[in-house]
């Protein structure tokens, strides 16, 4: 896929359009930003593979001749494009990154056999959820600062993940500000909060501290799993920042 975007590059393409889910089009952005363009390159989304929740923020329908449609005539909007940096070196996305328990579940999918398909996340949440301890967390960024235990850290540039929960609703994709939120929560706490992330309803919960910076550092003892867009980048401390470029989402 990378050698594809460079190829449309290099032959002087500006329209691209990624046909999957939120891995595919972090993959699609990556590479077109590691050119240099004088204006956003536009990405238009075609949902499929396992999810595709950046699609929902910007309104783009699920089936795919409905999101052809779409694509045909949407309108463009010039998001911005988050990069985690860590022991892993630096990764961009442009949708939900988190490090704690849901990475951890995320990296244990995909050590699972590929029969397991749409059951990988349920059977991986399983075997984590017990085991996964509490982390002690430092969190200092430009918008305040958080020392304590947590389970948790949310990343949200846009509104949805994990399939349709609306985990950031106030989020807005253009302001450069991550919509961070740290939960210092029990294990008990988790089923009920998730199902309350469903319609965003989770924050009204004081023990999910919730911050709005353009950048931030975040550390875990024990080290925490980090991922972003459903890739796994890495374990260990995390900075957040926001990068110069944007793209263009056609929605």
């Amino acid at each position: 896929m990378v050698a594809a975007v460079d190829r449309g590059v290099e032959e002087g393409y500006e329209r691209f359009v990624a046909v999957g889910g939120d891995g595919t089009v972090n993959l699609v952005v990556e590479s077109l930003l590691a050119h240099s363009w004088d204006e956003p390159p536009k990405v238009g989304i075609l949902p499929g593979g396992s999810g595709c929740d950046l699609a929902r923020t910007f309104g783009i329908p699920e089936h795919l001749e409905e999101a052809v449609e779409v694509l045909a005539d949407g309108k463009e909007y010039q998001i911005d494009v988050a990069e985690l940096s860590g022991p892993w070196g630096r990764r961009s996305f442009v949708n939900v990154g988190e490090a704690g328990l849901t990475a951890a579940v995320l990296y244990r999918s995909m050590r699972l056999p590929r029969s397991f398909r749409a059951w990988k996340y349920h059977v991986s949440l399983a075997l984590e959820f017990p085991r996964f301890p509490k982390g002690m967390l430092r969190f200092e960024s430009d918008a305040g600062s958080y020392e304590g235990p947590g389970l948790l850290a949310v990343f949200a540039n846009a509104r949805f993940f994990a399939g349709g929960w609306n985990i950031a609703p106030d989020t807005d994709p253009t302001d450069r500000r991550f919509h961070v939120q740290i939960f210092n929560v029990t294990k008990k706490d988790i089923p009920r909060l998730w199902w309350l992330a469903k319609t965003g309803r989770h924050l009204a919960d004081e023990r999910i501290r919730c911050f709005e910076p353009s950048h931030f550092r975040l550390s875990a003892d024990p080290v925490w799993p980090v991922e972003a867009d459903g890739e796994f980048f890495g374990t260990g401390s995390v900075e957040g920042r926001f990068r110069d470029q944007r793209v263009s989402i056609v929605g």
